[in-house]
């Protein structure tokens, strides 16, 4: 492969906006689509390609978006579809790409569709939703547990049945084995696609089909008191269904009616379920996220294991994609350190595949505590006390320092962090030993080395907790060496001149053999004589 004849997003760096969070334009204290238009010369400065909003639907936000009342309209909280259409074009003028999160699993229970289908056993749209009849003992149809805590099920009085939600009681599962509600749902990616959307992030994607059977999930021995209660049964008969991969090929099919448009799918599975969604013949998600590094513990010796495993399970002809952050889990510079947060940046940014950035993690924030009376996540809410709450790193973007960290002028809908006036684009942008000028200067050897976004890709033998690999492309070879530890460590790497060092002053250095590496260090070296 050549940058000539790969697609834009197997070249390019996705970059994750969390619109609630990003830019206040009008003081509300709540991000909006105009606040997003003020910062794209900044996305466009620190490199990235592609940016990847997260809903902005009308929505009652009782999941803050993820509960769809309008798949064809904007939340009057980011402003309006004119406000959209200026976005899409403001962003393509500057050649970045814009992708939308697409939520098909469930709607609101305020969706017109769910009124109708919970209006009447008779009405044409019942069958759009899961509809069942209690046990045979009363109570819920079977065991299926909610994500976010208790049942799955709920009781409609009106009607005489439950239905089924994978999340919230406000989100009710759709029924994707009706094939007019596939038609309906198709109809909605042609309304974005025809408007100039590049592509579509689809959430939970493996839940959509669910056991026609409706058998019960199997216990889950591992579970112990005080654990994620969802974790009480396995999902086995709700989520990764067989049948699954038809309605991701009719996805797929919908998307191929437009050039050169992209499909990724959201899938929190191990990696041998997770390649299944590339479609047998590569005609599912172009790239089913994967989200392996999220919940790997931070040891060179194990990721080194995760990435051979990867590489080795992709499909022929599938292209890999690594995700290091996300509004759903806690930070980088949280999970890793910050003395660790370049490392992570350089592993990202440098790994065979289509990296996502999620906003923020450039500057290296933090996961910000939340006072109890802050609160706004419902996974806390229903689930207090476990840590599973998400406000922490759904907080505002820290742009420079002062009130509202230059966020929003009004009262922000989520606490700014207390470091947010040494943490923040402005202090870090005049800086060249920041975190977000290494993040920058990666990016750039990225888009300007092919080795490193269509190159080959080879794992160097390394011990202890340093991870080496090769990237390679066109006569120009790079090794990427990296110590995950806190205690210096030597890596054997052939030899060759520091072209990008996480602790500055080794550019152009000679190297090789036995190269020193201090603690939380990580070098790009290019070698000699290729």
């Amino acid at each position: 492969m050549t940058p000539e004849t790969a697609r834009w997003w197997q070249r390019g760096i996705v970059y994750q906006i969390y619109p609630r969070s990003f830019q206040d334009a009008n003081g509300d204290g709540v991000g909006d689509l105009r606040g997003i238009i003020q910062r794209l010369d900044y996305l466009r400065w620190l490199g990235v390609d592609a940016i990847w909003l997260s809903p902005i639907y009308p929505s009652p936000m009782k999941d803050f978006g993820y509960d769809v009342a309008d798949y064809t309209g904007i939340h009057p909280l980011f402003g309006d579809m004119a406000d959209f259409d200026r976005l899409l074009d403001e962003a393509h003028r500057r050649d970045l790409k814009v992708i939308l999160d697409f939520v098909p699993n469930h709607s609101s229970d305020r969706h017109p569709w769910f009124l109708a289908s919970r209006s009447s056993r008779d009405d044409p749209r019942r069958d759009w939703y899961i509809w069942r009849d209690p046990g045979l003992e009363g109570g819920p149809p079977n065991n299926w547990l909610s994500v976010f805590g208790g049942s799955a099920w709920e009781w409609d009085e009106a009607t005489g049945q439950y239905y089924y939600h994978a999340f919230l009681k406000e989100q009710p599962d759709l029924n994707w084995r009706n094939p007019e509600l596939r038609r309906a749902m198709h109809d909605v990616l042609r309304f974005w696609l025809a408007r100039g959307v590049d592509g579509f992030r689809v959430d939970v994607i493996y839940h959509l089909i669910k056991d026609d059977q409706f058998r019960d999930n199997p216990l889950n021995a591992d579970w112990r008191p005080g654990q994620d209660p969802f974790a009480r049964v396995i999902p086995f008969y709700t989520t990764d269904r067989p049948e699954v991969q038809d309605v991701v090929r009719e996805l797929r099919a919908v998307i191929d009616e437009f050039p050169d448009r992209l499909l990724i799918g959201e899938i929190s599975l191990p990696i041998e379920r997770l390649v299944a969604y590339y479609g047998a013949d590569l005609d599912g998600a172009h790239l089913p996220f994967n989200f392996q590094l999220i919940d790997t513990p931070w040891h060179a010796r194990t990721i080194d294991f995760l990435v051979r495993e990867y590489e080795r399970h992709l499909p022929p002809g599938g292209w890999p994609n690594w995700v290091l952050g996300n509004h759903d889990k806690p930070r980088i510079a949280s999970r890793v350190g910050r003395g660790q947060a370049r490392v992570a940046a350089l592993l990202l940014l440098t790994l065979r595949g289509t990296p996502t950035l999620y906003c923020g993690d450039e500057i290296g924030m933090t996961d910000v505590p939340i006072p109890p009376d802050r609160v706004q996540d419902p996974f806390e809410k229903n689930v207090p006390g476990l840590g599973l709450g998400r406000d922490p790193q759904r907080t505002p973007m820290q742009w420079e320092a002062g009130p509202g960290a230059g966020f929003t002028a009004g009262d922000p809908w989520l606490p700014i962090a207390a470091d947010a006036d040494r943490v923040n684009v402005a202090a870090q942008r005049g800086d060249p030993g920041s975190l977000m000028s290494f993040y920058r200067e990666l990016i750039a050897l990225r888009t300007r080395e092919p080795a490193f976004s269509v190159g080959t890709f080879r794992v160097i033998e390394a011990a202890g907790d340093v991870l080496a690999y090769e990237r390679r492309h066109g006569g120009r070879a790079f090794a990427v060496a990296m110590n995950l530890g806190g205690e210096p460590h030597a890596a054997e790497l052939q030899a060759g001149r520091v072209v990008l060092s996480t602790e500055g002053g080794r550019a152009g250095e000679a190297v090789g053999g036995a190269v020193a590496l201090r603690g939380g260090e990580g070098l790009v070296v290019a070698l000699d004589g290729a």
